[in-house]
């Protein structure tokens, strides 16, 4: 018969799935600093020894990395899912600009369907949260701010549908587009009408998720995307145009 005895996990072991764990389901994250030795041990309560040997394991596998001096971080397992040259690729190309909005709106609008569904009603605090401080980065008329809380609000609808697969992979696009890999975000929290527009697109995939509606949810994510793709197409018309305006001035000021 195919059974054997069980015996008892090692500690060590029991540590290496604890963190596992965590950076599986996103709450280490990427570069994130582990706690001192003396208090991850208490906190987990397990001897340094055994501490020792399941962070020497997850280092082997690439999941932790040392810094000399500054302690145990959790590695960046998200840098290696696009090669450089595929990076610079997309930047250079409008179609990968585009392809990239497309494809987040069919993701996000799932995340956000899944979210309302799935979420836990501390899930939906967090999301209320980070849409709190949008609202009040809104006044203060920061774009820097208002860009990276935009990022912090779709990541936690994305960490609340509850599928690590799609947790890792779009924190991973995010990642390129927090780089300007895509496109300049900040550059559209600069306009006032475009600012108030995201802000109220904002607050309605918010009201939806809230509410635990899920088809509401998806349309309004999928309406923001659409939002973001129409204000990308103008932009790029505009550097257009405007490229051309330059060309025919410098050409004026040459004639005589």
């Amino acid at each position: 018969m195919p059974f054997e005895k069980i015996a008892s996990e090692k500690l060590s072991h029991a540590v290496t799935h604890q963190i596992e764990e965590l950076i599986l389901r996103g709450i280490l994250r990427p570069g994130e600093r582990l706690p001192a030795e003396r208090e991850l041990s208490d906190r987990l309560g397990v001897s340094r020894p055994s501490l020792r040997e399941a962070i020497a394991d997850l280092q082997e596998r690439g999941l932790l990395a040392s810094k000399a001096g500054a302690g145990i971080y959790v590695a960046d397992v998200l840098g290696n899912a696009f090669s450089p040259a595929l990076v610079r690729l997309f930047s250079t190309h409008n179609e990968a600009v585009f392809d990239y909005v497309s494809f987040r709106r069919d993701m996000e609008g799932l995340a956000a369907e899944r979210a309302a569904k799935y979420g836990s009603d501390t899930d939906l605090k967090v999301i209320q949260t980070i849409y709190d401080k949008m609202e009040s980065a809104h006044t203060r008329r920061n774009p820097s701010d208002e860009a990276r809380l935009d990022a912090d609000f779709h990541l936690s609808i994305i960490e609340a549908s509850h599928n690590v697969i799609m947790l890792h992979m779009m924190r991973s696009m995010y990642e390129l587009l927090r780089e300007g890999v895509f496109y300049n975000r900040q550059a559209m929290f600069k306009q006032r009408t475009t600012r108030d527009e995201l802000l109220g697109q904002h607050r309605a995939i918010n009201d939806a998720i809230q509410s635990r509606d899920p088809s509401a949810s998806r349309a309004a994510v999928e309406a923001h995307l659409n939002y973001v793709e129409q204000s990308l197409a103008d932009l790029k018309v505009a550097e257009r145009n405007e490229k051309i305006a330059k060309q025919r001035y410098d050409h004026e000021l040459e004639r005589k």
